[in-house]
C-alpha cells in the first residue's frame, strides 16, 4: 500500500498527540537543584529522605525541577551548609540545625539536653507557638523548613557504660552541640567538637572516650567497631536533635507558587517515613552493637531525671541568660507536652 506524504505526516502527528497525552513532555525550562548532606549514601535514612523528596518533586513537577544529591560532605563541609543556603550558593540540605549555634545562638534550642523527651513532643512543635517561631526564625535567616526531622541519639563509649552524669567525669567527650557540651562539662567531662562524619576516626584514635550522636550515625559511621559500650535511645535519652530538610530562601522564592506548594506538600508527606525510620534506628542500634560484641544499655527514668536536673542547672540556665529571649523560648518549648 502506497502512503502519501500527507498520510504519513497525519499519522506521525496523531502518534505524537497520543504519546503526549500518555506522557506529558518535560518542561522546556528544566531546573536542577542541589541537595547536600554529610551522611553516607543509601545506608542512612537522611540520604534516603533526600532521594525520596527529589524523586517525588521531579514527578509532580513533570521534570521542571530535578535534583543532584551530594552525600558524604562531597559538596560542602557540614558546618558550611547553612551559610551556603542563606547566600544562595546551595539549594537544599539535610542539616543538623544546632551546627549553626555559634552564629545563630537561638538554634541551640534544637539540641537542648532533656528538653525533648519523646518524638511526639518534638513533632508537636510544628503546630505550637515554638514551631511557628522556629519557621519564622529560619526564614529570617535565609532558609525554608521543608521536612521536620527530630532524631533520637545515644552514646558510644570506649571503656565503660555511660548512664549517669557521674559516668563522664574525667572523660574526653563529644556532645554535638554547645548546650550538650555545657552539661557534660558541668558533669566533669572535657569536650572535643567535630561533625558526626569524623566520629569513627576520633574514637578509634582516642580523641574521645565517649560521644553522643544520632542513632542513624551510630550505625552509619560504624561506631560499633571502635566502641565497647552503647546506651541507646530506645527508652530514655536526653539527646534529640533537629535535623530538618531545608531549602534556601533564595531558591524557594524563585520557584513558581505551584512549585512551592509541591515542595512543601512533598516535604510534609515524608515526615511519617522519617519518624518510622528514627524509631527503627533506635531499636536497630542495640542489634548492631550487640552483634559486634559490645555491651548494650538503656537509660531508665531515674537516670534521665538526673541528666535533666543537671541540664537545667547548666545548659538551660546559660541559654536563658545569654540568648536574646532565651527564657521565653524555653518557656514556649516546655509548654509543649
Amino acid at each position: 500500500m502506497k502512503v502519501t506524504k500527507r498520510q504519513f505526516l497525519g499519522s506521525a502527528l496523531g502518534t505524537a498527540l497520543v504519546g503526549g497525552l500518555a506522557r506529558p513532555a518535560r518542561s522546556a525550562e528544566t531546573r536542577v537543584l542541589k541537595i547536600s548532606h554529610q551522611f553516607p549514601a543509601n545506608i542512612d535514612f537522611r540520604d534516603v529522605l533526600a532521594r525520596k523528596f527529589a524523586a517525588e518533586v521531579e514527578k509532580r513537577t513533570n521534570g521542571a525541577l530535578t535534583f543532584q544529591i551530594y552525600p558524604g560532605s562531597s559538596l560542602f563541609k557540614p558546618v558550611q551548609q547553612f551559610d551556603a543556603m542563606a547566600s544562595g550558593a546551595l539549594d537544599m540540605a539535610v542539616y543538623p540545625l544546632a551546627y549553626s549555634g555559634g552564629k545563630l545562638p537561638a538554634t541551640n534550642l534544637t539540641l537542648m539536653p532533656a528538653l525533648i523527651e519523646s518524638y511526639e513532643q518534638g513533632y508537636a512543635w510544628e503546630n505550637a507557638p515554638i514551631g511557628k517561631w522556629l519557621v519564622k526564625y529560619l526564614g529570617d535567616h535565609g532558609a525554608e523548613l521543608v521536612t521536620w526531622v527530630w532524631q533520637g541519639g545515644g552514646v558510644a563509649s570506649r571503656d565503660k557504660a555511660i548512664l549517669l552524669p557521674a559516668d563522664v567525669k574525667g572523660l574526653k567527650t563529644r556532645g554535638a552541640g554547645k548546650m550538650i557540651e555545657l552539661m557534660l562539662q558541668a558533669a566533669g567531662a572535657s569536650i572535643s567538637t567535630f561533625p558526626s562524619n569524623q566520629t569513627y576516626n576520633a574514637m578509634q584514635s582516642g580523641v574521645v572516650d565517649a560521644l553522643w550522636t544520632s542513632s542513624a550515625s551510630l550505625m552509619s559511621f560504624r561506631l560499633e567497631e571502635v566502641a565497647k559500650d552503647v546506651t541507646t535511645a530506645r527508652k530514655f535519652t536526653f539527646w534529640y536533635m533537629f535535623e530538618p530538610l531545608l531549602m534556601s530562601k533564595h531558591t524557594y522564592d524563585s520557584l513558581t507558587s505551584a512549585q512551592q506548594q509541591i515542595v512543601m506538600e512533598v516535604g510534609h508527606s515524608l515526615q511519617g517515613f522519617v519518624l518510622s525510620s528514627c524509631r527503627a534506628d533506635d531499636a536497630k542500634v542495640a542489634a548492631v552493637f550487640g552483634k559486634a560484641g559490645d555491651h548494650v544499655h538503656d537509660m531508665d527514668r531515674q537516670q534521665f531525671d538526673a541528666w535533666k536536673k543537671l541540664a537545667q542547672q547548666s545548659a538551660w540556665n546559660s541559654f536563658a541568660k545569654q540568648v536574646p529571649d532565651g527564657q521565653k523560648l524555653l518557656d514556649l518549648a516546655t509548654a509543649v507536652a
